[in-house]
């Protein structure tokens, strides 16, 4: 970003701000809505408090462990069904209903079945999982095929083929998920753990502090979630440039 764009991106957020402290100083009730300056205050306090980043390091470990598995798993689902219309027919229904069932359903069904804190590693890959499967074989299908022809009119190997046609197409839209997925598979995880409560875990702090009405944690903790998220955007998605420039591909990116 240019010194314009940063400045622009400051005034915006100092703006947001300035109405957060104007609308708390009109209710002056902390309990509904605290000041700036006290949540300010207790994320600092939070940062000084060890427990402080084993909670966030284990959340930030369960909720990227569901995002990487789901992303390894759509890409092999969306290569299986693109080739076998017999595994797409018998996997499809499993793509919709993934879909369509509501979030929470999935949570208590998942806390049923395993340990709660492995709820939020399940729940955050469900919902990754669809974007890049319906990402990714929407690439497969889009492969020129004119370039497959020539491939074997020249007897192309497989391998050059897979690295000069099939990735540059696929990448593109492998890519986009990658972008999509982050916020969703992060907010879903967090809900997962305020759902579930697992020992050492974001949700839980931010369960607790609605449950004993500290609104100023429970700010405190979501700008936390936000700050977190947005972290891991802005580093993803500078190898995710990287990456599609390597396959000469254009992939819009946060600035």
């Amino acid at each position: 970003m240019n010194t314009r764009s940063i400045i622009r991106k400051i005034v915006i957020i100092l703006f947001w701000i300035g109405i957060w402290a104007a609308a708390a100083e009109v209710m002056q009730k902390s309990l509904l809505l605290p000041s700036p300056v006290s949540v300010f205050v207790r994320i600092f306090e939070l940062l000084l408090i060890r427990d402080f980043w084993k909670i966030t390091l284990l959340s930030l470990v369960r909720i990227s462990l569901g995002i990487l598995a789901a992303i390894i798993l759509g890409i092999v689902l969306a290569s299986v069904t693109h080739y076998s219309n017999l595994l797409k027919e018998l996997l499809s229904p499993v793509l919709t209903v993934v879909k369509v069932t509501p979030v929470a359903s999935f949570i208590i069904l998942a806390l049923i079945w395993i340990g709660r804190d492995n709820v939020p590693i399940v729940i955050s890959g469900l919902m990754v999982l669809p974007v890049v499967w319906n990402n990714v074989s929407a690439g497969l299908r889009n492969i020129d095929s004119t370039l497959m022809e020539m491939a074997d009119i020249y007897c192309i190997p497989r391998h050059i083929r897979y690295k000069r046609i099939v990735l540059p197409s696929v990448m593109p839209y492998f890519l986009s998920a990658i972008q999509t997925s982050i916020g969703i598979g992060w907010k879903a995880g967090i809900a997962a753990e305020v759902l579930t409560v697992p020992v050492l875990s974001i949700g839980k702090m931010i369960y607790e502090s609605k449950m004993y009405m500290e609104t100023t944690d429970l700010f405190a903790w979501t700008l936390v979630v936000i700050c977190i998220s947005l972290l891991i955007e802005t580093i993803l998605m500078k190898f995710v440039k990287k990456l599609g420039q390597k396959y000469n591909s254009e992939v819009s990116a946060h600035d």
